[in-house]
């Protein structure tokens, strides 16, 4: 079975960081791009971030950019976010998805596989 389980949500102050995961399993990992988006309350879920399989380029939603970087760790199948200079704006679900192809694209609906969301809450 296709999953993908997030983690590493919490309570921050603003200026703080946080580092959230998201552990892959049932598919092999190197042919789907990983994605992060993330959904606050009221509004439609909205990409952050998301990196390609094959060559690792990153790419950011203009919000992000300079704060958050995401890396992966192929032996673990683990992806992490980690998010710097947190702001009260950046307070949402956090939800970890993938698409097959090693390509990623900056769109919701260009990713099948998603995990459960996880809360950041920014306080200022």
């Amino acid at each position: 079975e296709v999953q993908l389980q997030a983690s590493g949500g919490g309570l921050v102050q603003a200026g703080g960081s946080l580092r959230l995961s998201c552990a892959a399993s049932g598919f092999t990992f190197d042919d789907y791009a990983i994605g992060w988006f993330r959904q606050a309350p009221g509004k439609e879920r909205e990409p952050v971030i998301c990196i390609n399989s094959d060559d690792g380029s990153t790419y950011y939603a203009g919000s992000v950019k300079g704060r958050f970087t995401m890396s992966t760790d192929n032996a673990k199948k683990t992806v992490y976010l980690q998010m710097n200079s947190l702001e009260p704006e950046d307070t949402a679900s956090y939800y970890c998805a993938a698409r097959a192809g090693r390509l990623c694209y900056l769109s919701r609906e260009a990713f099948g596989v998603w995990g459960q969301g996880t809360q950041v809450t920014v306080s200022s």
